[in-house]
């Protein structure tokens, strides 16, 4: 079989087996030339055109413009093919999506094109897919936008929740704090009674027995023995009056010292031993009627320059939640308040031997409003109230080991400086 045939046959079985028509056009002649016509379309008639501008009539209105000037650039050498999209009628006057593909491939001397060869394909379903993405495309694109929308909405009133979070919080825990001044001020109130009240009577005694002496003077009916016993009387007086007063005057300064600590947020060196001691002294009220007690450990002076009523907080929370958890139904306790200094920095050991926590609550103990005696009272500030003041006011840190039936262990650092 001849070369030529052998092609001409091999051409007809690609454009068969992909639906393409051939087509040559002769701009000359303005001839237009198919091979395995598109014969479902309305242009496809005939082999042969002999006016080939008649076709460009039966592309769709829409798409002439395009259909135009992209020719036109492949005709003026502005691109190296020709590949353009368009709709056509077929013989039903429905109207398919056709690809045009073509090339130059015969110019004049002056570069003027005059011959093009290319292929026609029908595109209709393909297009009527890529249409349907697109549309598709769009829809996902509103809902994204719709659901973007609607997340930044959530994530505004979430914010809002939030802040609206943080100020209850901050409410609270300033409750707290009050709260817990208030509870000293009952105390000092409690424990100040008590000397209070032993001097006044010693005081009231003796007065009486300073009238009673004075009635016998001026009777002339006092006697040595009876001088005497009134010399021991007042001597004993005035030594219980000034203990007691000194005690009082012990427990105010104290108590003074650590309520102004508490109200203040100003920070000042001071020896934490001797603070630590003012602390625990004004505590008593709250284990004065409990089998409890507490034990410090702070050799020698220790000076830091701090916050004193963040100090006074941590350690009056971590007693009480001993009070109210550790030692719950218990018929005694121990708490023990180690301080040593630690690689310049100082650290407190707090320890008790309570009923201690399972590896749960541990984890989630210093969390905002976590308590294990919800309805009781409980508020879950506490512990909250005591990481934030180590960790954020006091800038050091805050641990804890627990398990059951083992007591708690607080290792608490802070800087001395």
């Amino acid at each position: 079989m001849p070369p030529s045939e052998e092609g001409d046959k091999l051409l007809d079985l690609v454009l068969w087996s992909t639906g393409d028509e051939l087509w040559r056009l002769d701009l000359a002649a303005n001839q237009f030339t198919r091979a395995n016509p598109l014969r479902h379309l309305k242009a496809s008639g005939h082999d042969l055109v002999t006016n080939a501008s008649e076709l460009r009539s039966e592309i769709h209105p829409d798409d002439r413009a395009e259909f135009d000037a992209s020719m036109a650039r492949h005709l003026k050498g502005q691109t190296d093919h020709w590949d353009v999209s368009y709709r056509a009628r077929d013989v039903e006057g429905l109207w398919r999506w056709l690809r045009t593909r073509g090339r130059v491939v015969a110019r004049g001397p002056d570069g003027r094109a005059l011959r093009m060869v290319g292929t026609t394909g029908d595109v209709t379903e393909f297009k009527h897919h890529e249409i349907e993405l697109e549309v598709l495309n769009q829809e996902l694109e509103s809902r994204v936008s719709q659901r973007t929308e609607a997340l930044d909405r959530s994530n505004q009133e979430l914010q809002a929740r939030l802040d609206e979070l943080h100020h209850l919080q901050a409410h609270l825990v300033n409750s707290e704090k009050m709260a817990a001044l208030g509870g000293l001020v009952a105390g000092v109130a409690h424990e100040i009674n008590t000397p209070l009240g032993i001097g006044v009577t010693a005081a009231s005694h003796l007065e009486q027995e300073t009238k009673r002496i004075g009635l016998e003077i001026d009777a002339g009916t006092l006697s040595l023995e009876r001088l005497g016993q009134f010399r021991q009387l007042a001597m004993e007086s005035a030594q219980l009056i000034l203990r007691n007063l000194r005690r009082a005057d012990e427990l105010v300064r104290s108590f003074k010292q650590v309520a102004v600590d508490q109200s203040n947020e100003e920070r000042r060196r001071l020896d934490l031993a001797v603070y630590l001691q003012e602390i625990l002294t004004s505590l008593k009220p709250a284990l004065k009627k409990t089998p409890y007690r507490i034990e410090l450990d702070c050799p020698g002076p220790m000076l830091v320059d701090t916050y004193p009523g963040a100090i006074y907080q941590v350690v009056a929370n971590l007693v009480m939640n001993s009070l109210r958890h550790g030692f719950d139904g218990r018929a005694e306790g121990l708490i023990r308040l180690a301080v040593s200094r630690e690689d310049g920095n100082v650290l407190l050991a707090y320890r008790d031997d309570g009923k201690g926590m399972t590896e749960d609550v541990r984890r989630r103990m210093f969390e905002p409003f976590f308590t294990t005696r919800r309805g009781e009272g409980g508020s879950g500030l506490g512990l909250h109230i005591v990481w934030n003041l180590a960790t954020q006011v006091l800038g050091g840190s805050i641990a804890c080991e627990s398990a059951p039936g083992e007591g708690v262990r607080f290792s608490w650092r802070i800087p001395k400086a």
